[in-house]
């Protein structure tokens, strides 16, 4: 049920539901998060901390910024205009030329990266791979540590599709992973009665305490935080919120049927059920071949997905405190859509209070270059953060209590963004 670099196996989590040792005792997960709880106390007070939700939409494979949000004349799609007058964008994302005045087009992104794996690493964490080192903490962990809640029923990052582990910020910030959420969440039912249940979990608690305490093994110390996560979880009514067989098939129809469209109704369910941090993935952008059609193809997912989501969010009061990032490891070619690119191109945000209706940055007439505010990982890291109400200025604390910066020394957000 649990992925990631530092996760316990599902088969595991299998034979322990098997076992009946996932029952009513929730003193783990609380005990786990419970250091946090001083940190999200003081975070109420500070500036943006209201904005405490985030909904990452990743196009895994790195999205042809021509054939998206930066269309230029002569190229392989028309343009058509958007809510906000003198934004254009492709023919293909109409809905979400009418959702404009809720996004802020970043058009000057450069990083200079067009490797894929570590690109992805770089957007994801605001670092270079491999800096001194150190496996630094995806995005959704960063919220999770900052922004989580100590006493939530639900994880605090949750991820439809592959992403990035925690890093040296642990388990406990690690996301859980779903990977068929047709179905809501599977082996949650327990298998023997609650004080069968109760007796097995102390026991196995007791077992790994005992453990930890002779040999001191991160190994176990991440057993125990996934076992104690997944009985939380077993306990809350909360996990509804992945059910989307409770939606009405009229909405399910308008955000896409279809894996992405599909995860940006979870997203917004989770959201709302209290979750900070979503990720939702859609491959299939690495189109060195045949862009033109594989993009317009990509695109009707997209286009129905995200803008019903920006809607939805809206209409429930949701979009003011939600971030909802578009983007992915680069750009392509401007002028074939093939080739990776990461000199310039384009990511978006929307929503949670931002100046939106408006695009950052330009790449002039033939798309090649930034002609103005070129936007790096670690000034885009800094725009998240700030957004969010997180304090990017301020250190992680990592094991051993070594201080880690949450983001590179330098970094400036976007200023346009902010009133």
């Amino acid at each position: 049920m649990f992925r990631s670099q530092e996760l316990v196996s599902r088969r595991d989590l299998l034979k322990l539901s098997a076992a009946g040792v996932a029952g009513a005792s929730a003193s783990g997960w609380f005990e786990v998060l419970a250091d946090r709880a001083a940190e999200a106390k003081r975070l109420k007070g500070a500036e943006g901390a209201k904005h405490k939700s985030c909904i990452l939409l990743w196009m895994a494979g790195g999205p042809s910024q021509a054939h998206t949000f930066d269309v230029k004349p002569g190229g392989d799609y028309k343009s058509i205009a958007t809510s906000v007058p003198g934004i254009q964008i492709s023919e293909h994302l109409p809905k979400l030329a009418r959702q404009m005045k809720e996004m802020a087009l970043l058009r000057s992104m450069s990083t200079g990266d067009g490797n894929h794996q570590t690109a992805a690493y770089l957007m994801h964490t605001g670092y270079r791979k491999g800096t001194g080192g150190v496996v630094h903490p995806t995005l959704g962990s960063m919220v999770a540590h900052d922004l989580g809640k100590a006493d939530a029923d639900l994880p605090n990052f949750v991820a439809v599709g592959p992403t990035l582990g925690p890093g040296y910020l642990g388990p406990r910030c690690a996301p859980l992973v779903v990977s068929d959420f047709e179905r809501g969440l599977p082996d949650l039912r327990p298998a023997a009665s609650n004080g069968d249940l109760d007796a097995r979990v102390g026991l196995v608690e007791d077992l790994d305490r005992a453990f930890s305490n002779d040999y001191q093994a991160s190994s176990t110390r991440a057993h125990t935080t996934y076992l104690q996560r997944a009985v939380r979880l077993m306990h809350s009514a909360k996990t509804k919120a992945f059910e989307l067989g409770n939606e009405p098939a009229s909405k399910r129809d308008a955000y896409g049927r279809n894996r992405f469209g599909q995860g940006c109704l979870l997203a917004r369910r989770l959201v709302e059920a209290g979750v900070p941090f979503v990720e939702v993935a859609l491959g299939g952008w690495d189109t060195h071949a045949n862009a033109v059609q594989r993009v317009r193809t990509l695109s009707q997912q997209v286009d129905p997905g995200m803008a019903m989501l920006l809607s939805d969010l809206k209409e429930r009061g949701l979009l003011s405190s939600t971030l909802v990032i578009w983007m992915g490891e680069f750009g392509r070619d401007p002028r074939r859509g093939s080739n990776h690119y990461a000199r310039a191109w384009t990511s978006v945000l929307a929503g949670a209070g931002l100046k939106t209706g408006q695009v950052v940055g330009s790449t002039g007439a033939n798309g090649a270059d930034v002609k103005d505010r070129p936007i790096n990982s670690p000034d885009f890291m800094a725009t998240v953060c700030k957004a969010l109400g997180i304090d990017y200025t301020k250190n992680f604390m990592a094991r051993g209590g070594r201080p880690m910066a949450k983001v590179n020394k330098g970094a400036r957000p976007v200023a346009q963004l902010f009133a």
